[in-house]
């Protein structure tokens, strides 16, 4: 699927927010293990959180429903028992990490595995943890990298998980800590990158029913033997996704407002506002609207990035456009994502004629007067939205293989064609 974006100017649009991936994912799970029944309503259905609800129906949990709402049978913390299976997470880095701690409460053998690029994406320092604490883990490939199998126990106590990769391990163990034998007590070194996901976490752990004790970013502890209570619950909306529908202000000039975002959440890609008023936007926010508004000329920025990694790519989108320099730190562990993103984005802005460098842990983008032209966003959906800014911006910018949208945000292209950008 080939989407081709034309120049937009002085725009007044209104969206509605998809809901959010992260908190889909941990709900799904959340909801998995809890005892009694969990109505999940308004849950994300995309690419990346089906491969999470279809591998928890493979561990023999019980979800009717194919849309709003999910209705989840809780597992207690105790999976049914059964032969060995293989859960194929697809491009889901999330759900292949979260899952891997989770599986440990299967009396059996499980095996997650994935993607090609999936098994370029590390695993080790989570399955180094596991293992510490009465797991066994076996790579079926190359060590430290997906697939691999995973069986024994998940006993909780005292364990270390590196946090310079991912945030997402520490998630894992974090999600599973209430079903263990033992408290869990976290600790993570250095100090996580994208640690704003752990406040993602720790919310929906507490919605559920357990409230993790913390230290900062880098100490955590988890009760066990209370265990989540199943509930209704309602996923909020995505700021990750919404950023592509407000950058189209800045770029483009006029108002846009999003729909859908609750004013207090704890995700740390509401960062993205803060931004695009220091790029000269002006941003206000009414009950759970955000309106981004700009009618003067756009600045660059300065920011350290890593705790709203998925926004990287729309701030990087909206940079060209500014009058200064924007530099972004904070951006090493993406090389880690579904594409090596920093690279792949610096390499695609250069084709159009854009000006970047790029250093071990931070990009910088000089403005440019871009051009037309086409577009592989490498599989990566994040970026493949963000062309879609830039092109709007610009005009005549072709997005190949567009569908990759459908990883977290299936609606991308059908709502820009709603309000007449396609």
């Amino acid at each position: 699927m080939r989407v081709t974006l034309r120049r937009a100017r002085d725009v007044d649009l209104r969206f509605s927010a998809p809901p959010s991936k992260s908190y889909t994912h941990r709900a799904l799970i959340a909801g998995a293990l809890a005892n009694g029944e969990t109505v999940l309503r308004t849950p994300l259905l995309a690419q990346d959180t089906h491969r999470t609800l279809a591998a928890l129906r493979t561990l023999g949990v019980s979800i009717t429903g194919n849309g709003d709402p999910l209705r989840i049978r809780g597992t207690g913390g105790m999976f049914p028992t059964g032969g060995p299976v293989t859960l194929d997470l697809g491009d889901s880095g999330t759900s292949l990490r979260l899952l891997s701690s989770v599986a440990l409460l299967a009396s059996r053998e499980v095996t997650l595995d994935g993607s090609p690029r999936m098994r370029e994406r590390p695993v080790g320092p989570l399955a180094d943890a596991l293992t510490a604490m009465g797991g066994q883990v076996r790579y079926r490939g190359r060590t430290g990298f997906p697939p691999l199998t995973v069986q024994g126990v998940f006993r909780g106590g005292t364990v270390t998980v590196d946090g310079s990769i991912s945030s997402q391990f520490a998630s894992s163990l974090l999600l599973a800590g209430p079903c263990g034998r033992e408290d869990l007590v976290l600790r993570i070194d250095p100090p996580p990158v994208s640690a704003s996901y752990l406040d993602v976490t720790a919310d929906i752990m507490a919605a559920f029913g357990v409230e993790v004790e913390r230290e900062g970013t880098t100490i955590f502890r988890v009760p066990a033997g209370k265990g989540y209570r199943g509930r209704e619950y309602r996923v909020e909306g995505d700021y990750s996704s919404a950023s592509y529908l407000l950058a189209l202000a800045a770029v483009a000039g006029g108002r846009v407002t999003v729909e859908g975002l609750a004013p207090r959440s704890v995700q740390g890609d509401r960062m993205f506002l803060s931004i695009l008023a220091s790029m000269g936007c002006n941003v206000r926010s009414e009950g759970d609207s955000v309106t981004v508004e700009r009618a003067g000329p756009l600045h660059g920025v300065e920011a350290e990035m890593s705790s709203a990694p998925d926004t990287v790519m729309t701030v990087c989108a909206v940079a060209p456009f500014a009058d200064s320099p924007t530099i972004l730190t904070g951006t090493g562990h993406l090389q880690y994502k579904e594409s090596d993103r920093i690279r792949v984005m610096a390499g695609r802005i250069r084709l159009l004629g854009g000006k970047v460098e790029v250093g071990e842990d931070r990009i910088r983008i000089l403005p440019a007067a871009l051009h037309g032209g086409t577009v592989d966003p490498a599989g990566d959906h994040r970026i493949a939205m963000a062309f879609a800014v830039i092109g709007l911006g610009a005009g005549g910018v072709t997005v190949e293989h567009a569908e990759t949208v459908g990883k977290s945000f299936p609606g991308f292209w059908d709502q820009l064609r709603g309000v007449g950008l396609l």
